[in-house]
């Protein structure tokens, strides 16, 4: 099968830990990989923020990214990106005029508006993937949300318009539901992760005290980074690391923002912001973990609880979105209310001191990765999710052109 990915602002090759370079990267990288693994032939869709980098490129994972010229050739924030998706929905349906995809798989808001637009035009079936609806961020981020005020009306559009609709979570199939998509037209794929590089077995990052925390994600404040630092007070020889933000953390004005929030509590000493960290980096800094707390306001998925169950390591999560799919409250690690640093901070403790606790989640998480939230797992899920939209029409076998 052909299958056009299409994700404008976050390509597959992007370095993780930017203000907008995140989850929904790692997601359409190891989707690719995991689809191209199993004989399809697909090319990403990605609009091009460097004038140096070529129109197609052959990843080693076996799939191809095209750099779509749409607005300048440099970074912009995504939320700026609306005005250019006619040129790039132009872009695509000229590509797909030369080169039909089977299906059209896209990835965020402003990709579905592109595809819609010009799959409308060939005739191809579109599979939306929000990653994140602006109804939920506009509920939490209120007057700070920097969504385009289109947006909504937009996603609802899409909404209707797109073939079907492969939702991350149940908390985001009920999301839709409000916004008028029907049940029957909403499959629930998850996101997944790579066993072979996030597993218990490997190099350990050294600790500087008895026990350690480690968060990781960018640097915004709806991740909830500064309850976690309030929670510090309360969590004696224990050490935060907080991994996300440019290499040059100290630049970051939200990463001074924490560190002056750490130092008038008192904690700073305990405290590392660590910056970007490497994907191949990842590993090692979760394995040095007694737990990991992934604790935002809101969150649509979130890939960080996979990587650490996969390594063995107790979540403590927000109960929010996606968190609540993924971690077991009491079996894989424990759900927390958002925003509630004395809560956090009690969950933290109850975990830290408690050393047959935290192995017992650590192995139940690792199985339950296995069993569900492999990459494999979830491509062929998403398989099916595209043979009920092809269903009936002519398809290219395997990866052939």
């Amino acid at each position: 099968m052909r299958i056009a990915m299409v994700s404008e602002h976050a390509g597959p090759l992007a370095a993780l830990g930017g203000v907008d370079a995140g989850g929904q990267n790692v997601h359409v990288a190891a989707l690719s990989e995991a689809l191209s693994a199993l004989g399809h032939d697909v090319v990403v869709h990605t609009r091009r923020d460097d004038p140096g980098l070529p129109e197609r490129v052959r990843t080693e994972q076996g799939y191809d990214v095209v750099h779509v010229p749409a607005g300048p050739a440099h970074p912009v924030p995504k939320d700026e990106l609306l005005p250019h998706m006619g040129d790039f929905a132009r872009f695509l349906e000229q590509q797909w005029q030369e080169e039909r995809p089977d299906v059209v798989h896209a990835h965020f808001w402003m990709s579905g508006l592109a595809s819609v637009l010009a799959a409308r035009k060939v005739g191809v079936p579109v599979v939306q993937t929000y990653h994140a609806l602006g109804t939920v961020k506009r509920r939490h981020q209120g007057a700070d949300d920097t969504s385009p005020p289109q947006r909504i009306g937009i996603e609802r559009m899409i909404g209707r318009e797109a073939d079907r609709i492969a939702a991350t979570c149940a908390d985001e199939v009920v999301e839709l539901m409000r916004m008028g998509v029907r049940r029957s037209r909403i499959s629930v794929v998850p996101c997944g992760v790579d066993p072979t590089r996030f597993r218990p077995e490997g190099p350990t990052l050294r600790r500087r005290l008895p026990h350690r925390v480690v968060s990781v994600g960018r640097l915004v404040p709806r991740k909830g980074f500064q309850d976690l630092i309030t929670a510090l007070r309360s969590l004696p020889d224990t050490e935060l690391v907080i991994a996300g933000g440019p290499v040059d953390v100290e630049s970051d004005p939200e990463a001074r923002r924490l560190a002056a929030h750490a130092e008038r509590l008192g904690v700073r000493n305990r405290l590392c912001l660590a910056g970007q960290v490497s994907r191949d980096a990842m590993p090692a800094l979760l394995r040095s973990a007694d737990a990991v707390a992934c604790v935002p306001w809101y969150e649509p998925f979130g890939i960080v609880p996979l990587e650490a169950m996969a390594c063995g390591v107790p979540v403590v999560a927000s109960a929010v979105g996606g968190l609540i799919d993924t971690v077991v409250d009491g079996v894989t690690g424990v759900l927390v209310p958002p925003r509630d640093p004395s809560a956090l901070a009690r969950a933290l403790h109850s975990l830290l001191a408690d050393q047959a606790r935290r192995e017992a989640c650590g192995l139940a998480g690792l199985d339950r990765v296995g069993v569900r939230y492999t990459w494999s797992r979830i491509a062929e899920d998403t398989e099916r999710v595209y043979a009920r939209v092809t269903a009936g029409r002519p398809v290219a076998v395997g990866g052939a052109r």
